[in-house]
C-alpha cells in the first residue's frame, strides 16, 4: 500500500519544543493558574447583560419541552415478619426507666406547687375540723401527704411500673410472633424523601 498523499510538512515546535506545562507565558499574559473554557461565558455590559445572558443559558438549558418537573417519590412495601423479644425487653426496660423518672420528678414537682398554693393546709384543716372531736385533733393531711412519703410511694409505683412494662412488652414481642406466623406481621409502605 502506498501513500498517495505526498510529502507532510514538518511543524516545527511539535517535535522539538516544550511540553504545555513546561512553556514560558506569552508576554501580556500572566503565569497564574490554567482556567479551562466555559460554555456559558459571563455576560459583559452590566446587569442588562446578565440578565439577558441568564435568560439565554436557560434558554439553552433546556432541551426536552415534557420533562418531568415534580421529583418522583419511591415507596417500598416492607412486612415486619418477626421481633427480636431480646431488643424488645432491652428498649422497654429504658423506656419504662426513663418514664419512672418522669413520674417521679412530675409528682415532686406537682407536690411542690400545690403546697405553695396553700392546698394542703386549705384542705387539711378542712379535714380536721370534719374529723375531729373533743378528745383528739383529726386526721392530720399534712402529716400524711408530705413530701418524703409522697416521694416514696411514687419511687414504689415507677419500679413496679418498670417491671411490668417490661414484661408486658416482651410478651407482646412473643404473642407477635406467634400471630405474625400465622398470617404474616403487619405491613408498612415507607416513601423516600426528596
Amino acid at each position: 500500500m502506498t501513500d498517495t498523499r505526498g510529502p507532510q510538512p514538518q511543524y516545527e515546535g511539535y517535535a522539538t519544543g516544550p511540553l504545555p506545562g513546561e512553556r514560558e507565558p506569552a508576554p501580556g499574559q500572566a503565569g497564574g493558574p490554567y482556567h479551562p473554557p466555559q460554555a456559558y461565558p459571563s455576560p459583559a455590559g452590566g446587569t442588562q447583560g446578565g440578565a439577558q445572558g441568564i435568560g439565554a443559558a436557560q434558554a439553552a438549558r433546556r432541551t426536552r419541552t415534557g420533562a418531568r418537573t415534580t421529583p418522583r417519590t419511591r415507596k417500598a412495601r416492607l412486612r415486619v415478619a418477626k421481633a427480636d423479644p431480646w431488643s424488645v425487653m432491652k428498649v422497654s426496660f429504658l423506656l419504662s426507666i426513663a418514664l419512672g423518672i418522669c413520674t417521679v420528678v412530675a409528682a415532686a414537682v406537682l407536690w411542690m406547687v400545690m403546697d405553695a398554693m396553700g392546698v394542703f393546709s386549705t384542705v387539711g384543716g378542712t379535714i380536721s375540723e370534719a374529723t375531729g372531736s373533743n378528745e383528739n385533733n383529726g386526721f392530720d393531711l399534712q402529716s400524711f401527704l408530705s413530701l418524703p412519703r409522697v416521694l416514696i410511694f411514687t419511687s414504689v409505683i415507677a419500679v413496679i411500673d418498670v417491671v411490668l412494662a417490661t414484661a408486658l412488652a416482651t410478651l407482646g414481642s412473643f404473642i407477635y410472633n406467634l400471630s405474625a406466623g400465622f398470617v404474616g406481621g403487619v405491613e408498612l409502605t415507607l416513601a423516600e424523601d426528596e
